[in-house]
């Protein structure tokens, strides 16, 4: 592999099938195995590609490697689910409190905390939602704005509600919904508002402003020791089954058509097909159903904490991204289709595409940690224009589930939660083998991912986010 160093972290490497942007430092850059240049090279035999690359929490995924930006031009370009992912649409939320550490310092509040909130967000697989006045294919096809009234906070209004997050509604043709066969519908209902297990999570945590960011920081509303609500979650089953059934699809047009790739799992058409369109709808409905669904799991867990901190208890969204998507936006005067798989929008003050509030500081960029390594709030920098304002989504796994399972102990686990000390980092699971595979060992270094994007002049950090309690799925 030919590799040209264009400085500050960013290696520009040339493979059989095209051209691969890596921002990585030199530690990072050096993990990087060969299979991920081998997925990169898969990608890039999908024709007239216009920007593909890696960002430093990279690593192997189904098809493709989780961490990847690929763009292509609205006019003639293509959509690969492989290059979206399963969870399409999951993503991050973080909420404000007026609550400092010192508020939450004791175990016995942090646990009264958990206990409180799992009572109103389902941590199980199964669960039946308990919000019987939504309507779903409202929420399909509205997003936030299908939503009955009462579940808009008071205290931010409106306005607030359906502006502090990426999209409040993605536009889609509903005719496509008639290809849903009910017992989806079902399923997706019950699941409206629910955490899902894995790695999405509900994370209290502690913020600590970085000093040269500390202007943006308090416009934002963050303040040092402030007590912040953390959220990961996506579209759940709704988004499962758009995956699922159109890689089928896509295999039998490939087919039809006489291309293929050397992965099975990487499938693609052109944007303007059949099959690309019903993907493109369907997938913006799963879209509008996991930023609802992380807006009503916020909803639970501020009718939880009421129940610890009082009735007037609020907690204003600060912002709502993705980073499992694909979508239309505007880049070099051209309309482009940005696929991000485990990538995040980072977008610096003054760009068009800001939501109204973050036009003139940049929108809050939101990386979770491991839940044993601080979180990071970020802010875009002009610089990023090259990755098409595409950042690192948190850490990235190091290693798999089942090897996570096979090296780490549960001794090594609870050391790194520090239980049994007063700084222990409570969760809600009692048996930490129950989520091995999500123990801080399993991801790579945040801190030098995230100094790989800082490096790279993508984004800074606004606050380091240090978690205190974690509410895990199962």
């Amino acid at each position: 592999m030919n590799t040209k160093h264009h400085g500050n972290h960013h290696r520009e490497v040339e493979l059989q099938h095209g051209k691969l942007h890596v921002f990585a430092n030199d530690e990072v850059y050096s993990q990087l195995g060969e299979k991920v240049y081998e997925m990169a090279d898969n990608n890039l035999r999908i024709p007239r590609n216009v920007h593909m690359s890696y960002t430093p929490d990279a690593h192997v995924g189904i098809g493709t490697c989780i961490g990847t930006t690929a763009v292509w031009e609205m006019k003639d370009g293509f959509v690969s689910p492989s290059i979206v992912g399963s969870d399409i649409g999951c993503g991050m939320r973080v909420h404000l409190t007026g609550l400092s550490h010192d508020d939450i310092r004791s175990k016995a509040v942090r646990r009264s905390m958990i206990q409180a909130v799992e009572k109103f967000v389902p941590v199980h697989e199964r669960s039946t939602s308990q919000y019987k006045d939504i309507q779903l294919e409202d929420v399909v096809r509205k997003g936030l704005r299908g939503l009955p009234l009462r579940y808009v906070p008071q205290d931010t209004g409106k306005n607030r509600f359906l502006t502090h997050v990426e999209h409040d509604r993605f536009q889609l043709d509903a005719r496509y919904l008639d290809q849903i066969p009910e017992k989806m519908w079902k399923r997706a209902w019950g699941q409206l508002g629910t955490l899902g297990g894995g790695n999405h999570f509900i994370e209290f945590q502690r913020v600590e402003i970085r000093e040269s960011q500390r202007d943006v920081a308090e416009a934002w509303g963050l303040f040092d020791g402030q007590i912040i609500v953390m959220i990961h979650s996506g579209s759940r089953a709704w988004g499962a089954m758009m995956g699922a059934r159109y890689v089928k699809d896509f295999k039998q047009a490939m087919n039809m058509w006489g291309v293929g790739t050397p992965d099975p799992n990487l499938v693609y058409a052109p944007i303007q097909s059949d099959v690309g369109q019903q993907y493109i709808n369907l997938m913006y409905s799963a879209l509008n159903f996991a930023v609802t669904n992380r807006h009503m799991i916020a909803y639970g867990v501020r009718e939880g904490l009421k129940r610890v901190f009082g009735e007037d208890f609020e907690m204003p969204v600060l912002y709502d991204l993705m980073h499992n998507y694909a979508l239309q936006e505007t880049h070099r005067k051209r309309g482009m289709l940005v696929h991000r798989k485990g990538t995040t929008r980072a977008l610096p003050a003054g760009h068009h595409m800001n939501a109204i509030p973050y036009k003139k500081t940049g929108h809050p960029a939101l990386i979770p940690g491991s839940m044993g390594t601080a979180s990071y709030i970020m802010v875009g920098e002009k610089g990023g224009e090259k990755n098409f304002y595409s950042i690192c989504h948190g850490a990235g796994r190091v290693r798999s589930r089942r090897a996570t399972k096979e090296l780490i102990s549960v001794d090594a686990f609870s050391q790194s939660m520090k239980v049994g000390t007063e700084n222990e980092i409570l969760v809600n699971h009692r048996m930490l083998h129950t989520i091995l595979d999500e123990c801080p060992q399993a991801y790579k270094d945040v801190d030098q991912i995230i100094d790989s994007v800082e490096g790279a002049g993508l984004a800074s950090v606004v606050a380091a986010c240090k978690p205190l309690a974690v509410i895990k799925g199962v």
